[in-house]
């Protein structure tokens, strides 16, 4: 790129912001408009400065992943379209976080008919897992890292069937011209971002267990180098077989045996994932939950995840509060999201499972009267001594105990609207960063989803709902969200970061329809979460000026870093895009 175009960016992103990327580069070629676009959309992060389109946006964890959903989408594909291309490129550059190997949920909003859908594309338990797949001899609980590492906490992938499903729905482009980016990428090789680079030495112990795993990310022994550029010839031919004969070509014949024999015999931890469980993998559309919250409707993915039903609690509960009033500096502010989130993570830990196996009172969690009635112990002004489960309205019986899952943080968020003003949400997993640490021969790693299941079957003698069992999908914090106004879309949000996710998506619907934030502004917001009564702050932020007030109110608060991965876009007379500054993503429109 020219270094005239390189200063016009810059003076364009100082300047006028919110940035219209796509206007620095209006004249040029596609490609070169591409690379412009994504060199204004960096420096508009790197200042704090949203983007901003005319007609259609994608945001995602990596610039090579949105350059692509943005080639889709500048061609006239659709939002569902441009998914395929970005998860593709991003289960290459960002292998720790997603790929064909995992699972995921997607949230859509269809322009034509006003219609949520929300598609369940989680990792399901193997039929031969039994509950204790994660107890030792004794019936104790597994260490985490001894479950995860290896076949053991291995799921069925949802992923590939997730892609093809929203196509088959909502897609125009070829299928097959959708992984043309990744595939060349794999082929001619990528340069290793400083992120992924130091997460490979970070978890190098780990990754050299098996040799596939090792010969990948620690070329000659050791770990990848920033800005070394790495080929992966064999997930260039496993897209190849998907793009030629559809996600049967990952589920059955060669990819699955790979899967299969790679699973079953891990060295030191074989799982039990067997063809069949491949052959049998169904996409699963779900009832969409939605919360009332400011006169918005908050959508998102109900059972298995979590996110929706807990990001709502917590927004149902403070909607009677003043939270613009006291900003997002006050700590009584803070008080009230916190202790609202502890109220829902105890109804979460006690009632929200796969609800195929298990009854879950979806409708009693989000009820407005029942959430008025929680919030009610808010009121005193100091931090709730003691929190338990409610007692949402259900038809069935309420026997359950509290859980006792871990759940780590990784994953990635994709947000596009296109231009037909369809908008998705989707986060998706391999769920711990590298997942199982297990590279299937189709050059892509395994996920080790399983072990988000609680470890333990029975507390007391009473189940626990999220515990394992044959075919069942294990519990999740996902919470890919669309906000709506009057059945209108006016915000596209979701994050990575484990249970914390719920927190990081709650907290930007907040700083964006409460303190008024553009979305750039709210998903930079420094984090704040209390899940379990401890208040975690981001360190180094200005999160910190909340700890003497919050300790002096009776938390215990813990400095740490908080690596959310948050994308949003905002939609009005024009798209708004936010991409996190905790990670490499980026916004991009037209």
């Amino acid at each position: 790129m020219s270094k005239t175009l390189c200063a016009s960016l810059f003076t364009i992103a100082f300047l006028a912001p919110p940035v219209f990327a796509q206007e620095a580069a209006d004249t040029v070629a596609p490609e070169a408009a591409t690379q412009a676009a994504t060199a204004a959309a960096q420096i508009a992060k790197d200042i704090n400065q949203p983007v901003a389109a005319k007609t259609w946006m994608v945001a995602a964890a990596n610039p090579h992943a949105a350059e692509a959903g943005a080639r889709v989408l500048r061609a006239g594909g659709t939002a569902a379209d441009a998914m395929v291309a970005v998860q593709s490129v991003l289960g290459l550059v960002e292998p720790q976080s997603s790929g064909l190997g995992g699972g995921a949920f997607l949230v859509w909003y269809d322009a034509a008919s006003g219609q949520i859908t929300t598609l369940d594309g989680r990792e399901t338990a193997p039929l031969a897992a039994t509950p204790r797949l994660f107890q030792d001899d004794a019936g104790e609980p597994l260490k985490f890292f001894d479950a995860v590492v290896g076949g053991r906490s291995v799921g069925t992938p949802g992923t590939p069937a997730l892609m093809e499903a929203a196509h088959r729905r909502w897609g125009r482009a070829n299928w097959g011209g959708l992984f043309d980016d990744a595939i060349t990428l794999a082929e001619d090789g990528f340069a290793v971002s400083p992120r992924l680079a130091g997460l490979v030495a970070d978890d190098a112990e780990r990754l050299s267990r098996f040799p596939a795993t090792a010969a990948y990310f620690l070329p000659d022994g050791a770990p990848l180098k920033a800005g070394s550029t790495l080929k992966n010839p064999a997930y260039a031919q496993t897209l190849r077989a998907i793009a030629h004969r559809g996600s049967r070509a990952f589920y059955t014949g060669r990819i699955a045996e790979g899967i299969v024999d790679t699973v079953q015999g891990a060295p030191g931890n074989p799982g039990v994932l067997n063809s069949l469980d491949l052959a049998l993998y169904q996409v699963k559309e779900r009832p969409a939950v939605c919360a009332e919250y400011r006169a918005h409707d908050v959508c998102g993915m109900g059972p298995p995840s979590s996110g929706a039903l807990t990001v709502g609690q917590i927004l149902g509960q403070l909607d009677g509060f003043d939270l613009a009033g006291l900003g997002p500096d006050s700590p009584e502010a803070w008080r009230l999201i916190g202790d609202a989130s502890r109220q829902a993570f105890a109804d979460r830990g006690r009632y929200m499972a796969d609800s195929d196996f298990v009854p879950v009172p979806v409708k009693g969690l989000v009820d407005p009267a029942y959430l008025s009635e929680r919030a009610t112990a808010l009121e005193p002004g100091a931090r709730l001594e003691e929190v338990a489960p409610g007692n949402p309205a259900f038809d069935h019986a309420l026997l359950w105990a509290d859980d006792q899952s871990i759940e780590f943080p990784s994953t990635s968020h994709i947000s596009i609207v296109d231009a037909d003003g369809n908008a998705l949400s989707m986060t998706t997993t391999i769920e711990n960063g590298f997942g199982s640490r297990l590279m299937a021969p189709g050059g892509f790693l395994l996920n080790n989803e399983l072990t988000d299941f609680s470890f333990r079957t029975h507390s007391d003698g009473v189940p626990i709902a999220n515990r394992v069992e044959p075919g069942k999908r294990p519990r999740s914090s996902m919470a890919p969200t669309i906000v709506l106004r009057d059945g209108k879309p006016v915000l596209v949000v979701g994050s990575p970061g484990g249970s914390r996710i719920i927190g990081y998506v709650a907290s930007t619907i907040i700083a964006h329809l409460d303190w008024g934030m553009d979305v750039q502004a709210a998903v930079s917001l420094p984090h704040a979460v209390n899940r379990f009564g401890t208040y975690d702050l981001e360190a180094g932020t200005t999160a910190t000026n909340l700890q003497a007030p919050l300790e002096a109110m009776g938390y215990e608060v813990n400095l740490r870093d908080l690596t959310s991965g948050l994308h949003a876009i905002s939609i009005g007379d024009t798209l708004i895009g936010g991409a996190d500054p905790r990670r490499e993503g980026i916004a991009l429109g037209d």
